[in-house]
């Protein structure tokens, strides 16, 4: 009989129990409708593009100061076909096989709540607001899993002046696009619609915060968010909210989709902390995405090795408690 312990459990077996519950019911809805295929034109561009292609999605950047040193990248392919993205599906390869659908272009995200006045921001009017800045980030899942990222963005901090919100507003919350035409909504993935997510005003003004459009020097791929998204390096990736279409400044800590779907699971603070386990699984190593077999295990760093930056914002708090 094989009996194995906490913490060695393979990425098939770590997907959130009702997203795991309901994946023959979302697959074989998925094959009965032919939705989980791309064909053509939108399946070529989910893989590496061509020279053409990269040409067109270039994006003129700059060096930054918060770029962490002395790692070693995770491929093009593992970055884009190894993703939790569940409106295009619930294994790892389903978003590269299927969000070739979602259309980037026109896009705008609504700004509401406590601000001055709302707005709205077209996609290509945010990508001039500010220079853009190559970012190597560590990038960790909660699911034990990690890679390193050459994001490509400037500080959210500098999008949340131009929305000029009140005093009042203590938190900020992300909302992902829900569209039943271009996601596989209908089937739900175990998960309500439309994601949510939120950080602490300070979490969201911190300069590590990224608004985030593309990656590898080029404008994200649709299953890694496209077109623009949230990264906040020392936080779990569920964190990182993708396809953002609206943002709302609020007075109170809002709703995120995994913490009410299972809040004894996914806390609203999501810190990576090797000493906060997840009930299933434990979090104290990770499993490096694309490394070399004797390097795939690593210990987790606290704040994913961001703490010299970011521990101050959680001074005098419980971080087992608020996880």
């Amino acid at each position: 009989m094989l009996i194995r312990t906490k913490g060695e459990i393979p990425s098939s077996e770590i997907t959130p129990k009702s997203v795991y519950m309901n994946r023959r019911k979302f697959m074989a809805a998925a094959a009965a409708t032919g939705l989980a295929a791309v064909a053509g034109e939108s399946a070529s561009r989910l893989l590496r593009p061509s020279s053409a292609q990269a040409a067109e999605d270039k994006l003129t950047t700059v060096k930054s100061q918060y770029s962490t040193p002395g790692l070693t990248l995770t491929t093009f392919e593992d970055i884009t076909h190894y993703n939790n993205f569940y409106e295009f599906g619930v294994n790892k390869d389903d978003p590269s096989k299927n969000a070739g659908r979602l259309k980037t272009r026109p896009w705008t995200i609504q700004v509401e709540g406590l601000v001055k006045q709302k707005k709205t921001f077209d996609i290509d009017t945010l990508l001039k607001m500010k220079p853009l800045e190559d970012r190597i980030y560590r990038f960790r899942c909660v699911e034990a899993w990690s890679m390193v990222i050459p994001w490509v963005g400037y500080s959210l901090s500098e999008f949340i002046n131009a929305c000029e919100p009140l005093p009042s507003a203590k938190y900020v919350q992300f909302i992902s696009l829900a569209d039943s035409k271009d996601e596989l909504l209908p089937w739900n993935a175990g998960i309500s619609w439309p994601y949510s997510e939120g950080l602490r005003m300070d979490e969201a003004m911190h300069p590590l915060t990224l608004l985030t459009f593309g990656l590898y020097g080029q404008a994200l791929p649709n299953q890694d968010g496209a077109p623009v998204r949230v990264v906040v390096p020392w936080k779990y990736g569920f964190k990182s909210a993708k396809s953002i279409v609206k943002i709302k400044f609020v007075k109170n800590q809002p709703s995120t989709t995994w913490n009410d779907m299972s809040p004894n699971e996914y806390g609203f603070y999501s810190n990576v902390n090797p000493n906060r386990d997840h009930p299933r699984w434990s979090q104290k190593r990770e499993r490096v995405i694309g490394a070399p077999i004797f390097r795939q295990l690593q210990p987790t760093l606290m704040f994913n090795g961001y703490g010299d930056q970011v521990a101050s914002l959680y001074n005098g708090m419980n971080l087992i408690k608020e996880y």
